[in-house]
């Protein structure tokens, strides 16, 4: 099932995008808002709304730093004001020189979990989504470390729904195409810590709430943004998330 979060009046919901109606059907019926509307009704927003998005950092082969550390995967947090959805623009901030693309899987909670065996993650899961660990290279670079760099706004697209129906998100595989140039493919098998194991490893460290958000990390390889073009990440039975780069001097005024 693929899921949206839409607002319609004053009521924000998940609904069940119905692809050949063109619609979506309310996923909780107590919100007393119609069971199905069109989609020119709603206002399609991000997908997630988390309290935090935790990032994995080295989770494939050819990492820069390897994995040479023993005592699990890196963590780092993107702030939920980076997130943006599909159909939205990527704002290149005016002090960055380099600013890249990195596509990745992202997994969706669905209830509380704290300390979580990988064999009961799935049924702590809403689902999965495409994900863009957007980097400004040369923060990196010079601080070392990735929060800075990762943290801008719009620096976490995620979309273009929650797909609900995923039983092995091992067995995918992930393209970044920028401008129809393909820069990144691998298997999502390839990875280090697999999906399950890396929100048991993450609930061992914080409690994940129902909307939280794992970047589960991203191959090798990446695409370098300039304003105009166009990044788009593909999981196979996921779906595809499309952004286009804009300048930060386009950001339309505060209204």
């Amino acid at each position: 099932m693929k899921v949206l979060r839409v607002r319609r009046g004053d009521r924000t919901y998940y609904g069940q995008l119905l692809l050949p109606q063109r619609a979506v059907r309310c996923l909780d019926p107590a919100l007393g808002v119609p069971e199905v509307v069109g989609l020119s009704e709603v206002t399609v927003l991000p997908p997630v709304a988390p309290s935090k998005v935790v990032c994995v950092l080295d989770n494939f082969p050819g990492s820069p730093r390897g994995r040479a550390q023993a005592d699990g995967p890196l963590l780092f947090l993107k702030p939920p004001s980076a997130i943006i959805g599909s159909g939205e623009a990527i704002l290149l901030p005016r002090a960055v020189a380099r600013v890249e693309a990195f596509g990745g899987l992202a997994v969706v909670l669905g209830r509380a979990c704290h300390n979580v065996a990988p064999a009961e993650v799935p049924r702590c899961l809403f689902g999965f989504a495409c994900a863009n660990d957007v980097t400004a290279g040369d923060l990196y670079a010079a601080d070392g470390l990735p929060d800075r760099a990762k943290g801008f706004d719009t620096f976490a697209p995620i979309g273009p729904w929650i797909e609900t129906a995923v039983a092995d998100p091992s067995a995918l595989t992930l393209r970044t195409r920028v401008n129809g140039t393909l820069v990144q493919e691998a298997s999502l098998a390839d990875m280090a810590v697999s999906p399950f194991d890396l929100v048991s490893f993450v609930s061992g460290v914080m409690t994940l709430l129902p909307g939280d958000v794992i970047l589960t990390g991203s191959p090798a390889g990446g695409g370098r943004l300039a304003p105009g073009d166009e990044v788009r990440v593909e999981i196979d039975e996921v779906g595809v998330l499309i952004n286009a780069a804009r300048g930060e001097a386009e950001r339309a005024p505060l209204q």
